[in-house]
């Protein structure tokens, strides 16, 4: 797929906008996973971004979008009216994932998508709607409890990865891992709080998501 293209930025259109995002080519890419990021976060987010950066040297590519327009993203901030809206993420989402299927790099390439927080939730919903599309989830301190009516209907093996120290999360994940019929693991990174911002835990999120995309991705 020849060179690797260092946030190459691309236009995705979407219902009734453009949204963007920062597509990153490793040479023969194993496959495309997808970002989500959560409330108040943006492809920018340097803790997508560092997750991105290994899964790249890891052979995959990625996609890092902002699932709102800059106008949406100015209203959340002051109002938090998007960041919640499950619903119009997902299908934000989906819209992404047909544009890379129709992309001429990536079209031949599996797709999986990372989810952090409410964007775990799109992930989910997002998966659920296109089975055929989606190999693989990874959802990191992420909500999937706010997915719960589109768990049944994943076919995606599904990693839920959730910090230690972030104990109301734990619980939320525990009940939505119950919903799953695929494959699902929950992994909790001890002495790692909601944002994995301690020493070491941001790495060990991004192997357990490197494991799990070679396995059921590449």
């Amino acid at each position: 797929m020849g060179e690797m293209e260092e946030g190459n930025t691309v236009k995705i259109p979407v219902a009734n906008a453009t949204i963007e995002g920062n597509l990153s080519m490793p040479p023969a890419a194993k496959g495309v996973v997808l970002f989500a990021h959560g409330s108040g976060s943006s492809r920018f987010s340097p803790r997508n971004q560092y997750v991105a950066k290994v899964l790249n040297k890891a052979g995959f590519a990625t996609l890092l979008i902002d699932l709102l327009t800059t106008e949406e993203e100015e209203i959340d901030m002051r109002t938090g009216q998007f960041r919640f809206d499950i619903d119009l993420l997902a299908h934000r989402l989906i819209d992404a994932t047909i544009w890379l299927r129709k992309n001429l790099a990536t079209r031949d390439s599996a797709f999986g998508y990372f989810g952090a927080s409410t964007g775990a939730a799109a992930a989910l919903i997002a998966a659920a709607e296109l089975p055929a599309e989606i190999k693989a989830v990874v959802s990191r301190g992420g909500r999937p409890d706010l997915a719960l009516d589109y768990l049944q209907k994943v076919r995606a093996p599904t990693l839920l990865i959730v910090g230690g120290n972030d104990s109301v999360v734990i619980d939320l994940n525990k009940k939505a891992l119950a919903r799953f019929s695929v494959v699902k693991k929950l992994e909790i990174v001890p002495g790692a709080s909601h944002l994995f911002e301690e020493q070491g835990k941001l790495g060990e999120v991004a192997k357990l998501s490197v494991d799990w995309f070679l396995l059921h991705l590449s």
